[in-house]
């Protein structure tokens, strides 16, 4: 990560397809870092500002027709604002920032989902955020199919209501994101909800022991 800031910092995305289980993870790993004494920063993107959350709401309208680079420019706006006003504050001050989703979310969806140029999102991207990564993405990976069932009954927003084929275009970006990039983290999520938090984790431990000590039982 550029700039590298206070001691202690982390900044941690979790990613994947719709029903992945993203919040749900976030939630378990926040509540056993507060067990130890830390009390994380839990966001999300597009949001976790007010000018982000109205990005978002026009973003993932389903009355609003946008095309696809309106799309990302969009989830770039929003995160221009979410880093600066959420995340960099958040590192600078040795704080644990907890999102759901970030840059892989755009790289998957508007790259894989949408067919945009990975090279130009990527570069979009860094503007947007002035360079700011995460120190770790955890991409929860389960079958398309099993993450639409999961998520709650309703009417879909603008991206969740894609078909199918957009979906798993999405799916198989992740996985490729993961094996190219060695600051992602691919973990199977289809299992239960405990198994799966075992093994989130578990990885979180590996990567940084200081921070994420062994669970007990």
């Amino acid at each position: 990560m550029e700039d590298r800031s206070a001691p202690g910092a982390l900044f941690i995305a979790f990613e994947g397809v719709e029903g992945a289980g993203k919040s749900t993870q976030i939630k378990l790993v926040a509540n056993e870092l507060r067990g130890v004494g830390i009390e994380p920063v839990v966001t999300r993107e597009p949001g976790g500002t007010r000018a982000g959350e109205a990005i978002r709401a026009v973003a993932l309208n389903r009355e609003i027709d946008l095309d696809p680079m309106a799309e990302l420019l969009l989830m770039l706006a929003a995160r221009s604002v979410f880093v600066r006003e959420v995340v960099r504050p958040a590192y600078d001050a040795g704080r644990i920032v907890l999102t759901d989703r970030y840059e892989l979310s755009t790289f998957a969806y508007q790259g894989g989902g949408r067919g945009l140029s990975l090279d130009s999102i990527r570069e979009l991207n860094h503007l947007a955020t002035g360079g700011l990564r995460p120190d770790l993405s955890l991409i929860l990976d389960v079958d398309v199919d099993q993450g639409r069932a999961r998520q709650a009954r309703g009417a879909a927003d603008r991206i969740e209501g894609e078909g199918l084929d957009f979906h798993r275009r999405v799916a198989q970006a992740y996985r490729e994101l993961a094996y190219s990039q060695p600051d992602v983290a691919l973990v199977d999520g289809r299992e239960e909800i405990e198994r799966v938090f075992a093994a989130v984790w578990g990885v979180l431990n590996s990567r940084f022991p200081e921070t994420f000590p062994p669970r007990e039982g």
